[in-house]
């Protein structure tokens, strides 16, 4: 009996402390012999099941990477919605500093152990981008478009939005028809296709995922395309050649910001002081370390940069940065189609894989989308040119007007050139 109150005891102050850690989010912890904790001003949003002691221990010790192992193993269950679980989650550790001596110390060896090398570089990606395109198309749209779509009304679908992103990019960058545009990470080839298909251009496309290299040279051959666009499997390090444009969306996340100033000189080679370019990425209000476990189980070598940090590429090149948009609210929407056609296709990712892919992707998709609806994941895309580039827009009616209005924004730049 003195046994049994001494291990009660102690489950509850570990319950207490795991709670801590999670910055006294709006949630109620349980162990499986019925102790447990809730928040006491309100009522929880959830309820995490934790199936026995072992698994406590390792939430103690370190709560972010235990909890996603934990859950992505089934010694965790959730009680209630997994993304208002996280949404809380998201909302009170973005004002605590709650993670323990264990955790921090993780993070720093994650992050030195995978540093973005060009050798790190290509394994890190690897991780990620080479499981198998099929997994893939079971929900992304038909491009394989995986990076923010945009809405311009909440009532379109997936893939209109997916078209509508990438007609969005090419208006910022106002191209031209014959004009030269160099892509850093290309993904499946969507962005650089729709360039040349769409504003005439030559598009040279890098990226070290030789699965999605090939795919995108399959789709250039099938569209007419290969003439137009190369798709060069090589890290953007490698870029050599003068452009007009240089683009990337989606591949700032895996530079690492030690490298922030190597993709500058890069840019710079690429541009000279005359050409103009857009990055769009994944960021934060504020600079903080990335998830620990999105880093080990997801992205590896991943880190999402404050706007402040961004900097260090474009100020020693004298670069103009001309315009900030932040869509987060967009790749929320994003992330809510590609968790509901993900759901959908569960028992097929399990047969491709495991239960604990299912799992395990089911958490970082829902963890995403609590990130970006609560705010503490941003979606930045930056215009930016060089200090003698001249096709700089007056306004952004070449944005959200018709051809007219595009025409008359046209004639400023030619009268001003």
């Amino acid at each position: 009996m003195r046994t049994s109150l001494i291990f009660s005891s102690i489950d509850k102050w570990l319950l207490r402390r795991v709670h801590d850690a999670t910055g006294g989010a709006q949630i109620r912890l349980a162990l499986n012999n019925g102790n447990g904790f809730s928040p006491p001003r309100a009522a929880p949003v959830a309820s995490v099941l934790i199936c026995d002691r072992r698994t406590l221990a390792r939430l103690f010790f370190d709560p972010e990477v235990g909890f996603g192992d934990a859950y992505a193993e089934g010694h965790i269950q959730v009680e209630g919605n997994l993304v208002a679980l996280l949404e809380a989650a998201h909302l009170s550790m973005s004002s605590a500093q709650a993670s323990s001596w264990y955790s921090r110390l993780a993070s720093h060896w994650l992050e030195r152990a995978q540093a973005n090398t060009l050798r790190g570089s290509r394994k890190n990606i690897h991780h990620h981008y080479d499981l198998t395109t099929d997994f893939y198309k079971l929900w992304l749209d038909p491009q394989l478009v995986y990076t923010c779509a945009y809405f311009p009304s909440p009532s379109v679908t997936l893939e209109e939005a997916q078209l509508a992103k990438l007609d969005h990019v090419c208006r910022k960058l106002q191209l031209q028809p014959g004009e030269t545009v160099v892509e850093a990470g290309c993904g499946w080839g969507a962005l650089g296709l729709y360039m040349a298909k769409h504003y005439g251009v030559s598009v040279k496309a890098f990226n070290i995922s030789r699965e999605q290299i090939l795919f995108a040279r399959q789709r250039a051959k099938e569209e007419g395309l290969s003439d137009r666009v190369e798709f060069i499997e090589d890290d953007y390090r490698n870029i050599s050649g003068r452009f007009d444009v240089f683009v990337s969306v989606g591949m700032l996340e895996h530079v690492g910001a030690d490298h922030y100033a190597e993709l500058g000189s890069v840019i710079h080679r690429s541009l000279g002081k005359s050409g103009r370019g857009l990055l769009h990425f994944i960021g934060r209000n504020y600079q903080r370390s990335f998830s620990a476990w999105a880093r080990k189980r997801i992205f590896p070598g991943s880190y999402l940069p404050a706007l402040r940090e961004v900097m260090k590429i474009f100020e020693p090149w004298d670069f103009s940065v001309l315009d900030v948009e932040n869509l987060r609210l967009h790749y929320a929407k994003t992330l809510e189609h590609w968790l509901d056609r993900f759901e959908r296709s569960t028992c097929r990712v399990s047969e491709m894989f495991d239960s604990r892919f299912v799992r395990t992707w089911r958490l970082y998709l829902s963890g995403a989308l609590a990130g970006f609806r609560v705010g503490t994941l941003q979606l930045f895309q930056i215009v930016f040119a060089g200090p003698d580039c001249q096709r700089i827009p007056w306004t952004r009616a070449h944005l959200y007007t018709d051809e007219q209005s595009a025409e008359q924004e046209s004639q400023w730049i030619h009268a001003t050139s």
